[in-house]
């Protein structure tokens, strides 16, 4: 039987993660959009509202599993709250060239992209977006719905607070912690510990 999956939210990111999902065997790909006007992602169809949801999840007929690939830290979160309450699993995607240490736990919901390097011990929570060439290294901790953007470099015992985003480029050093709702902008250093809401920028970062 082909592995069935529906991915809501139909952008560039959706885009990324349905390469992921074929490469993780799934051959039945559609999309879940709130823009009428899409019809198409990418090579893939775009089957409905995200409201739709609910008639393939009810489908007792079919096993279909279920992404939320929405850039949005804040409407990720929520759609995913949604599908949780009406007890669906979601699945988390990992692309075949991430380097992933056993001893890493990734929470449901979450993407790796390729050549992501996650180190031992780390935590990734749930909804989780570790973007293209990221590296995680040992002992970090990342709140649900984080993103970490491509080509980012967490050094070793950093945490990183439920829905915040780490701006491309940008590179923390070990023993940092970092709150939640927190933006660090492109190519940012974080050097202390950041421990009030808002947006950083800089080098080192400082708050605007």
């Amino acid at each position: 039987m082909d592995k069935k999956l529906i991915i809501i939210g139909a952008g560039g990111h959706g885009k990324v993660v349905a390469d992921i999902a074929f490469l993780n065997g799934y051959q039945d790909i559609s999309f879940l959009d709130d823009d009428a006007s899409k019809k198409t992602n990418g090579k893939y169809a775009v089957i409905g509202s995200i409201e739709d949801h609910k008639f393939f999840s009810n489908n007792a007929d079919q096993e279909i599993d279920f992404f939320v690939a929405i850039g949005n830290n804040k409407k990720r979160e929520e759609i995913i709250r949604l599908l949780n309450k009406k007890n669906i699993v979601l699945v988390s995607l990992i692309h075949p060239t991430a380097v992933i240490d056993s001893s890493v736990i990734i929470g449901k919901g979450s993407v790796v992209m390729a050549n992501v390097v996650v180190n031992a011990d780390s935590v990734i929570g749930k909804g989780c977006i570790l973007n293209t060439a990221c590296t995680i290294d040992h002992e970090c901790l990342l709140g649900d719905f984080v993103h970490i953007s491509p080509g980012v470099n967490l050094a070793g015992n950093v945490t990183i607070g439920k829905n915040s985003w780490i701006g491309i480029g940008s590179s923390i050093i070990n023993n940092i912690n970092i709150q939640r709702d927190v933006i660090v902008g492109a190519g940012g250093i974080v050097i202390k510990n950041i421990d009030e809401l808002g947006t950083y920028i800089g080098i080192p970062v400082k708050k605007i």
